[in-house]
């Protein structure tokens, strides 16, 4: 496995704490819930839910964490939402290579690994690489040095026109793709890193050569492939994404392994004969 020396995103500290109650709000209204429809779902009154975050009630240890499942909060947001109520928080954070994450670091070893001979890399939760099989660096060939220096982000690197950008054959659909993605981490996050992040890419110019009409639109089947110019022709793959199932930990949670597939017989010839070379 290739590891950078990133580790998983730290929390962005704060200028001064936030009150539970405008924690709750915001997230009650990113998920679009009226505080009738939160305090059916956590089963509370809605005068004691108003209260809560008002800040004329504080909550329990037990009720901050049942609010946060029934608003499906991310681990690092509920361990800021039990700061907030004055509790410690639950969820701890280390990076991968923390003794402690020794079984998860050689699950993630061993996919990445099993993986060859075709790409495989474990991303933090801003798509920040976090460590690679030994074909990744194959294909990042070319890109300015700039965008390999650590922490390595896969979606600046893919679409920044110094970066992969020139060499991705269907560019427009596959940013279009990768945006969409985007948009739905940070409707489940909230991150404003993220925010920020599609707002950067979104600004990135785009070759005159990629907006032809036919590489826009809806891709006609049932994935997005992502296709490649490389020396030896087009490399056209197929991509899945991992995650750790029920984790407890803010590293686990937040970690992704992005596998790509062969989606043609030319590709996985391809890619075997890469990897024979070394």
């Amino acid at each position: 496995m290739t590891a950078s020396t990133h580790h998983p995103s730290r929390p962005t500290p704060r200028s001064a704490p936030q009150p539970f109650g405008d924690h709750l709000r915001h997230w009650r209204q990113h998920r679009r819930l009226s505080q009738l429809d939160l305090a059916q779902e956590a089963d509370i009154s809605t005068r004691h839910l108003s209260f809560v975050e008002t800040g004329r009630s504080v909550p329990s240890r037990e009720m901050v964490l049942r609010l946060s499942e029934r608003l499906d909060i991310p681990l690092r947001e509920r361990n800021a939402l039990l700061v907030a109520a004055g509790y410690a928080p639950m969820y701890r954070e280390r990076p991968l290579n923390d003794p402690a994450l020794d079984s998860a670091r050689q699950a993630v070893e061993l996919l990445l690994k099993s993986h060859e001979p075709y790409p495989a890399l474990a991303l933090d939760r801003h798509w920040n690489i976090v460590a690679t099989n030994r074909m990744v660096p194959h294909l990042l060939a070319g890109a300015d040095p700039s965008l390999l220096e650590a922490p390595v982000n896969v979606l600046r690197l893919s679409l920044h026109p110094k970066g992969l950008a020139p060499r991705i054959a269907n560019l427009m659909q596959w940013r279009d793709h990768l945006f969409e993605r985007l948009r739905q981490q940070i409707t489940a996050t909230a991150d404003p890193a993220l925010v920020a992040l599609l707002e950067e890419l979104k600004a990135y110019p785009v070759p005159e050569e990629a907006k032809g009409p036919n590489l826009e639109g809806e891709h006609p089947g049932v994935v997005m492939p992502f296709k490649f110019n490389t020396p030896s022709g087009v490399l056209s793959f197929i991509s899945t994404t991992t995650i750790f199932g029920s984790p407890v930990d803010v590293t686990l949670q937040e970690l992704a392994m992005e596998t790509f597939f062969p989606a043609d017989d030319f590709t996985r010839q391809a890619l075997h004969a890469l990897a024979a070379q070394g």
